[in-house]
C-alpha cells in the first residue's frame, strides 16, 4: 500500500482536492492522508468546504494562521516534519501558491520526500507578490509538476526545467473537474443564494482579498468607490473574507451596499452561474467566471491566466475606478461565447492520480 500525503490550506485548495481526493478513491492501493494547516480558519472559510464537498477529514489540522507571511511559513515547517517523519507517506501532494502549499514542499524536500504540485508552471511575473514567490520556489523542488495549461508548460520550459530532474505533465486544470461535479448538486444544496432573493436579478459579484489591493488602503478605497457607484445602477454581491472586513471598519471605508459573510462553495457556484458579470482578484474565481459563461474583470495589474486574457475572456483593470467602470460597461452586454477548450476536458484529476501511481511503482 502506498500513502500520498496532501497538505492544504486555503479555500480554493480545498476545492482542487476535493476533485484530486475524488478520483484517489478508485485506486484500493493508495492511501490519502490529509493536512490541513489551518490557514483558512474562519468555518466560513475552511470547515463548511469539507462538510458541503464530502472531503475525507484532515487526519492533522495544524491551527497556524493569523500571522505575517514569515511566521506562518515558519510555523507551517516546525509543525510539518514530525508529521512527515510520523507518517512517512510515498509522496507529499501540494496545490496552488500559499504559503501552505511552500511550506509543504519545502519540508517534503528536506526529508527526501518526493512532492508534486498540482498547478504548477504559473507565473505573474510579478516577484513582489507573495504567491508569485511561492509558486517559483515550490515548483524547483518538485519531483511531479502538473500544469494545467499550455502556457504553463511553456512558462517551465522557458526557465529551463527540461534539464531538471522533474516530470513535466499537461492535465488540464482540476478547479475545472470541481466545477463540473459540483454544479448540479449547487442547485439543491446552496443555502445562502436562495436566502438572498437573487434568482432571475441582475448583479456584479465581486471578491477583494489580494495584499496589494486589501493592504493598499488606496487601492482598497478605489475599489470600494467604484463599487458603490456601479451599486446605484447593478446590486454588488461581495462575499467579505473576515480579514478585509477588519481593514474596511479599521480604516471607515464605507460601502453603500451590504457585504456578505464568505459561503461555501455551492453558493459560490450559485452566485457565479447566476451573475451579470465578475470582478475578482482572485486567481481561481477568474477561470472559474469562465467556467459558467461570465465576463471577469481582473481587479490586479497581471494575472497567471494569461489565457483568459489573450482570448478575451478576462480584463486586467487594476484598481482605476474609470478603468473599471469604463470595462464594466464593454462587457456587461457582450454576449460569451466560448470557442475554446482552455483548460482540458474536466478529466484532470483522474490523469494526475494515474501519472502519481505510475510514478510511484518505480
Amino acid at each position: 500500500m502506498k500513502k500520498i500525503l496532501t497538505i492544504i490550506g486555503a479555500r480554493p485548495q480545498f476545492v482542487k482536492a476535493s476533485a484530486v481526493s475524488r478520483a484517489l478513491k478508485t485506486f484500493s492501493h493508495i492511501n490519502e492522508v490529509i493536512v490541513h494547516t489551518g490557514q483558512h480558519y474562519d468555518p466560513n472559510m475552511s470547515e463548511v468546504f469539507f462538510r458541503e464537498m464530502e472531503i475525507p477529514k484532515p487526519r492533522y489540522n495544524l491551527e497556524v494562521n493569523g500571522a505575517g507571511h514569515g511566521v506562518m511559513t515558519g510555523r507551517m515547517l516546525e509543525k510539518l516534519e514530525p508529521v512527515l517523519l510520523s507518517e512517512k507517506p510515498d509522496l507529499v501532494m501540494v496545490y496552488g501558491d500559499t504559503n501552505s502549499t511552500l511550506a509543504g514542499a519545502l519540508t517534503a524536500r528536506k526529508l527526501n520526500i518526493p512532492v508534486a504540485h498540482v498547478e504548477a508552471g504559473l507565473r505573474s511575473f510579478r516577484m513582489s507578490m507573495p504567491e508569485e514567490v511561492n509558486r517559483i520556489l515550490t515548483d524547483r523542488i518538485s519531483d511531479l509538476l502538473f500544469c494545467p495549461t499550455e502556457q504553463a508548460v511553456q512558462n517551465l520550459n522557458q526557465e529551463g526545467y527540461a534539464g531538471f530532474p522533474a516530470q513535466i505533465h499537461r492535465v488540464g486544470d482540476v478547479m475545472y473537474d470541481s466545477a463540473l461535479f459540483y454544479s448540479q448538486l449547487a442547485e439543491a444544496r446552496a443555502s445562502v443564494f436562495p436566502a438572498l432573493g437573487l434568482s432571475g436579478k441582475r448583479y456584479i459579484l465581486c471578491t477583494i482579498h489580494r495584499q496589494e489591493n486589501t493592504d493598499t488602503i488606496g487601492n482598497l478605497k478605489s475599489l470600494i468607490a467604484v463599487l458603490n457607484t456601479l451599486n446605484r445602477e447593478i446590486p454588488v454581491v461581495l462575499p467579505l473574507h473576515p480579514r478585509t472586513r477588519k481593514i474596511l471598519q479599521q480604516n471607515n471605508i464605507a460601502t453603500e451596499f451590504t457585504p456578505i459573510e464568505p459561503v461555501g462553495y455551492f453558493d459560490i457556484l450559485m452566485l457565479l452561474k447566476n451573475a451579470s458579470i465578475v470582478m475578482t482578484d482572485s486567481g481561481g474565481m477568474q477561470k472559474e467566471a469562465y467556467f459558467f459563461g461570465k465576463y471577469c474583470l481582473t481587479l490586479r495589474e497581471e494575472t497567471e491566466w494569461t489565457e483568459l486574457v489573450e482570448n478575451g475572456y478576462n480584463q486586467l483593470v487594476g484598481t482605476d475606478p474609470d478603468t473599471i467602470e469604463m470595462a464594466f460597461r464593454r462587457n456587461i452586454q457582450k454576449p460569451f461565447s466560448d470557442l475554446h477548450k482552455l483548460y482540458g476536458e474536466g478529466n484532470a484529476s483522474t490523469q494526475i492520480i494515474q501519472i502519481m501511481a505510475n510514478y510511484l511503482k518505480n
